[in-house]
């Protein structure tokens, strides 16, 4: 069953920062280097998986408040040339992972 390794490199990647690449929308941007920061500790922090926010058991989605305003954080799975979704997620050495952090009014 691939969920527990898929769910394994997610954190990893969501905990380090290491092993994908992030990126931040306009609404994250506007805020300060410090909010920045700030909002991407709490991603690398973040452990409120429910079967809402996380029905497959991958730890790719959260959801959480900063200074009163609601930010979504995702994890998706492309191709080595971030052309297509990867066909195995499971596979680092065929997967590139993305984290897009935004504001819920962006998404």
């Amino acid at each position: 069953m691939t969920i527990p390794i898929i769910t394994a490199l997610n954190d990893r990647f969501r905990k380090t920062l290491f092993g994908g690449k992030v990126l931040l929308t306009a609404g994250i941007t506007a805020f300060s280097q410090e909010q920045q920061q700030a909002i991407l500790a709490q991603i690398q922090s973040f452990t409120d998986f429910t079967s809402e926010n996380d029905p497959y058991g991958e730890h790719d989605f959260g959801t959480f408040e900063y200074h009163g305003v609601r930010i979504f954080w995702k994890i998706d799975y492309y191709d080595l040339s971030l052309t297509y979704g990867s066909e195995h997620p499971e596979d680092p050495t065929q997967t590139v992972r993305v984290l897009t952090v935004m504001l819920a009014e962006e998404y």
